[in-house]
C-alpha cells in the first residue's frame, strides 16, 4: 500500500491544486474570526443583547472543534473528496442562510451547521496536500496552507469590521459565496483520492455511535467552558464546574473506548508515537500563542490607547507581512534543515518577540513601535507552523494521513479557544492585584499621592471648576489613572508568561524526532 502510496501522482499540477485547497481552507479560518467584531452591530439589529449574539461564535466553533478530529475517519470512510465537496457545499449554502437569518435563532442553528461543514475544510486541505506533493517537497506545500492558518485570523478582525462599518454585518457571511462556488467547482474538476482512499472507500462501514457521543459532550462542554469562564467567574459558577466534570469524564472514557476500538471514530493510538505526541502539543502551543498575541495587541490599543478598529488592524498587518515572505523562505529550508531545528529557532524567537513586548510596551508607544512589537511577537510563528506539521507526518504511514490532519488541526483549534479564555482571565485577574498593589500608595497617608492629589485639584480650579468639584475630579482622575496603569502591567505579565511558554517549548523541540529533509518516503514505525 505505501508503494502505491509512493507511485502515485494527481492528473493535474500539484502547485494548481495546494492553491485550490488553500482557498477553501483560508475561506474558514477567516470566517473564525471575522464575526467578532461584528456582535454589537448584529445583536442591535437581530434585537438581542450582547450576551446572547456571543453564542454566534460559540456555537460554530463548538461544532466545528467536534468535526475536525472525527474528519479522518469521515474521509477514509467515505471518501475524501467526496466529503471535502461535502464541507464546501455546506459552508457555503450555510453562509448565505447565515447572511439572510431573520432572528438570532436561527442565525445560531445556520451556524452550527456552517461550523460542522467548516471543520473538514482544514484537516482534508492540509492532508490533500501531503498526499499530493512527494514527502521532500511537502514542507513547501505547507507553508502555503500556513499562511492561511496563521494570517486569516490576522485579516478576519479588521475586513469583518470594515464591511460591518461600510455595509452591514450581513455582508460578513456573503463574501464566502464566490469564494465557496468557485472553490467547489475546482476541487470537483481538479481533485482525485489516491488509490489506498479509493480502496477502501466505504469498506465495512461501522459506525461508532458511543465514540461521536463521548466526544460530542467532551469537546462541547470544554469549548463553552472556554467561552463562558471568565464570564461566569470560573469555578465560582456550578454552571462551570459541572461543564468541567463532563468534558474530563468524557475525555477520558473517550480514550478507554477509543483504544480499544478496531475501527475507532478518533484514532487515539497515533499518540503512542512520541514524535506525533510532541508534534500535536506544539501546535496546541502554536495555538495558544497565536491567537493570544493576536487578541492582546488590538486590545490593548483599542481600550487603552484609544485606537479604533482598523487602525488597531493596520498595526497588525506589518507582521502578516513578515509572515506573507517568511512562510515560501521556510519551506525551502525544510528541504535542507531538519524540522526540529527550524522549530526550535522559532521557539527562540517567539520567546524573544513575547519578552521584548514585556519590556517596551507602554502607554506612550507611538504607532510605529506598535506595529514593531507585534513584528517581533509574529517573527517566530511563520518558523514554527511548517516544521511542525512535518514532524506530526514523520513516521506515519501514507494511510494515516487523514487521521494526523484531523487532530493537529482540532490541537490547534483547542489551542486557540484556550488562548483566547486564558488571555482575558489573566488581564482580569493580574489588573485586579496590580489595583491592589497600586491602591496601597495612594492615600493621603502618601505624602506623595497628596502633594500630586493637590497639584491636580489646584489645576482644575484654575481651569473653571469649583473648588469642591475639582476636589472631586481630581480623585476620579487619579483613579482613572490607577486602573489604566494596573491594566498596563497585566499585559507586561501576560507577555511574560507567554514567553516562559515558548521557552518550554523550545526545549520540548529536541524530543521529536530527526526527519531527512531529503528523504523520499516517510517510513512508518
Amino acid at each position: 500500500m505505501a508503494d502505491a502510496a509512493e507511485a502515485w501522482k494527481p492528473k493535474f499540477n500539484p502547485w494548481t491544486i495546494a492553491v485550490v485547497v488553500a482557498m477553501a481552507a483560508f475561506m474558514e479560518v477567516l470566517d473564525t474570526s471575522i464575526a467578532n467584531v461584528a456582535l454589537p452591530h448584529l445583536a442591535g439589529d437581530l434585537g438581542a443583547s450582547n450576551d446572547e449574539s456571543t453564542w454566534v461564535l460559540t456555537s460554530y466553533l463548538v461544532s466545528n472543534a467536534i468535526v475536525l478530529p472525527i474528519s479522518g475517519w469521515l474521509a477514509t470512510t467515505f471518501g475524501r473528496k467526496r466529503f471535502f465537496l461535502l464541507c464546501i457545499l455546506l459552508f457555503t449554502v450555510t453562509s448565505l442562510l447565515c447572511g439572510i437569518a431573520p432572528s438570532l435563532g436561527m442565525l445560531v442553528v445556520f451556524r452550527v451547521i456552517q461550523g460542522a461543514g467548516g471543520g473538514g475544510l482544514q484537516p482534508m486541505a492540509q492532508a490533500i496536500l501531503a498526499d499530493t506533493f512527494p514527502p521532500e517537497k511537502r514542507g513547501l506545500a505547507f507553508a502555503l496552507y500556513g499562511i492561511t492558518a496563521i494570517m486569516a485570523p490576522t485579516i478576519g478582525p479588521t475586513l469583518g469590521g470594515w464591511l460591518t462599518d461600510n455595509y452591514s454585518w450581513r455582508w460578513i457571511f456573503y463574501i464566502n459565496l464566490p469564494v465557496g462556488l468557485l472553490t467547489l467547482l475546482l476541487v470537483y474538476r481538479l481533485v482525485e483520492d489516491p488509490p489506498y482512499l479509493s480502496a477502501r472507500k466505504g469498506a465495512g462501514i461501522r459506525v461508532d455511535y458511543i465514540g461521536i457521543a463521548l466526544l460530542i459532550l467532551a469537546v462541547g462542554a470544554l469549548q463553552i467552558l472556554l467561552d463562558k469562564g471568565q464570564e461566569d467567574d470560573w469555578f465560582g459558577s456550578n454552571f462551570i464546574v459541572t461543564l468541567a466534570v463532563i468534558s474530563i469524564v468524557c475525555f477520558i472514557s473517550l480514550v478507554i473506548w477509543e483504544w480499544r476500538q478496531q475501527a475507532p471514530v478518533v484514532d487515539v493510538r497515533m499518540f503512542k508515537s512520541v514524535s506525533f505526541a510532541v508534534s500535536s502539543l506544539m501546535m496546541f502551543a502554536l495555538g495558544v500563542l497565536l491567537f493570544s498575541s493576536l487578541v492582546m495587541m488590538p486590545l490593548f490599543l483599542q481600550t487603552l490607547m484609544g485606537y479604533t478598529a482598523e487602525a488597531a488592524g493596520l498595526v497588525l498587518s506589518g507582521a502578516s507581512i513578515i509572515i506573507l515572505f517568511e512562510m515560501p523562505i521556510v519551506g525551502q529550508l525544510t528541504t535542507k534543515v531538519p524540522a526540529k531545528y527550524i522549530m526550535a529557532f522559532g521557539w527562540v524567537c517567539l520567546a524573544f518577540g513575547m519578552y521584548y513586548s514585556a519590556q517596551r510596551l507602554n502607554l506612550l508607544i507611538s504607532f510605529g513601535a506598535a506595529s514593531r512589537l507585534r513584528i517581533a511577537q509574529a517573527f517566530g510563528l511563520g518558523f514554527l507552523f511548517v516544521p511542525i506539521s512535518l514532524s506530526a507526518y514523520s513516521g506515519i504511514p501514507a494511510e494515516k494521513g487523514n487521521s494526523v490532519s484531523g487532530l493537529v488541526n482540532f490541537m490547534r483549534n483547542i489551542g486557540s479557544s484556550v488562548g483566547t479564555s486564558m488571555v482575558t482571565t489573566l488581564l482580569a485577574r493580574r489588573a485586579q492585584v496590580h489595583q491592589s498593589m497600586l491602591s496601597a500608595h495612594t492615600n493621603l497617608y502618601e505624602p506623595v499621592f497628596r502633594n500630586q492629589l493637590s497639584g491636580l485639584a489646584a489645576q482644575l480650579n484654575q481651569a473653571g471648576a469649583s473648588a469642591p468639584d475639582a476636589q472631586v475630579q481630581a480623585y476620579a482622575r487619579s483613579y482613572q489613572s490607577l486602573l489604566i496603569q494596573s491594566q498596563t502591567l497585566a499585559y507586561i505579565d501576560t507577555y511574560m508568561l507567554l514567553a516562559i511558554a515558548a521557552s518550554l517549548m523550545f526545549l520540548l523541540s529536541f524530543v521529536v524526532r530527526k526527519n531527512d529533509p531529503r528523504a523520499r518516503a516517510v517510513v512508518a514505525e
